[in-house]
């Protein structure tokens, strides 16, 4: 039964930062790509970035870019979202994703086999 954990969500004012957390578990984690979403209330859920299997390469949507940063750590089997120059409009749940792929480059979660529970992030004005 894969598992996947959020933390390191909380409130923030504008221009600050955060660093997201989600921890996996159930099967090979250096095996898959992994993924960042979020939705605001009232809003679908809409894709962040992802990362591949080994690191060494991330997608980004155009809102995120030069803001966030998405790393891996597979020896913790842990994927890691830097968030800086926050902004209110980031305000939202967090979703980590695994995907079934061993490199996601889209903004699609047609190929998501797992999700997190989500964590809060709210930035304020």
């Amino acid at each position: 039964q894969v598992q996947l954990v959020e933390s390191g969500g909380g409130l923030v004012q504008a221009g600050g930062s955060l660093r997201l957390s989600c921890a996996a578990s159930g099967r090979t984690f250096s095996s898959y790509a992994m993924g960042w979403f979020r939705q605001a209330p009232g809003k679908e859920r809409e894709f962040v970035g992802s990362i591949n299997w080994s690191g060494g390469t991330t997608y980004y949507a155009d809102s995120v870019k030069g803001r966030f940063t998405i790393s891996r750590s597979n020896a913790r089997s842990t994927v890691y979202l830097q968030m800086n120059s926050l902004k209110p409009e980031d305000t939202a749940v967090y979703y980590c994703a695994q995907y079934s792929l061993s490199t996601v480059i889209s903004a699609r979660t047609s190929t998501v086999d797992y999700w997190g529970q989500g964590t809060q992030v709210t930035v304020s004005s």
